[in-house]
């Protein structure tokens, strides 16, 4: 799909680039708080669709044949505003309003195309059943353009998530991937003790999906992810092992981050801790 070849130190620099943004946006939101957490489990994720392998244009977020990316999982929306800014859809100063009156950039994506933002999200597992809409329509418009769709593993918890999951490969929709972010928690606990999803592949397996399970984290073998599959038949779907919190010390697996206000303290520790990298 991309002309360009993958570098794997470039992509490790776009991802802490997008650390660093997702960490200045959390303190610029003060006492509105973020969903801190969430927003860092797919960090590699979201640095290696739109650092390399998405095909779109820099200068015309509304070109036609863009590839579309929807985030279902609206709530981790710092990491999807920072990968916006790092292509150019986004100003950085605009960074500093996250949260703020007449902001752009709300605490879950509302649509602004001009901005590369698709669709408006939030409401759990909607995001999925967009992207097949979207797919849908490629394939019946003769598009080239790829759909990708990162879900939560707690979100998978609704009901319209296996509805959406049945239909994809009932309509052949070979130009969808979706992206689990599996990072084993959600709001208010971990997902043994609120909805065990057990074995998340088996279950996509069962629905007609090309699934593998990965290291979220480890951008060779996302890579690698998608060139073994580039060429598959039936709907993709990536089951990406993360950490909640990935990147920092003080929220790497602890869900009291899942949504929380980052003092100056926690802020500085946060520089520290990415400087030394």
């Amino acid at each position: 799909m991309n002309e360009k070849k993958f570098n794997l130190e470039e992509m490790k620099q776009f991802a802490k680039n997008l650390r660093r943004k997702v960490l200045d946006m959390a303190y610029y939101a003060g006492a509105n708080s973020s969903h801190f957490g969430g927003a860092l489990s797919s960090a590699e994720i979201i640095s290696y669709l739109y650092g390399y392998y998405m095909n779109f244009d820099k200068k015309n977020p509304l070109w036609e044949d863009r590839d579309r990316f929807i985030l279902s999982k609206g709530h981790g929306c710092l990491s999807y505003y920072a990968a916006l800014s790092e292509i150019g859809y986004i100003k950085n100063d605009d960074l500093k309003t996250f949260e703020k009156d007449d902001t752009d950039l709300l605490g879950h994506p509302v649509i602004n195309k001009n901005k590369g933002i698709e669709f408006s999200n939030g409401s759990l597992g909607m995001g999925l059943s967009l992207g097949i809409g979207v797919a849908l329509a490629g394939k019946k418009k003769n598009k080239r353009y790829k759909v990708f769709v990162v879900l939560g593993d707690g979100e998978c918890n609704e009901g319209s998530v296996w509805e959406a999951a049945m239909s994809a490969p009932n309509f052949k929709l070979n130009n969808l991937t979706i992206i689990i972010d599996n990072n084993k928690f959600q709001q208010t606990g971990s997902n043994k003790e609120i909805m065990d999803s057990s074995n998340l592949k088996k279950k996509w397996e069962s629905f007609g999906w090309n699934v593998f399970e990965i290291n979220g984290h480890d951008l060779t073998e996302i890579d690698n992810f998608f060139e073994k599959t580039s060429s598959s038949e039936k709907p993709r779907a990536l089951i990406a092992n993360t950490v909640k919190g990935k990147g920092f010390s003080f929220s790497e697996n602890n869900n009291d981050w899942h949504h929380s206000i980052l003092s100056k303290k926690f802020y500085e520790q946060g520089l520290e801790e990415l400087n030394s990298k």
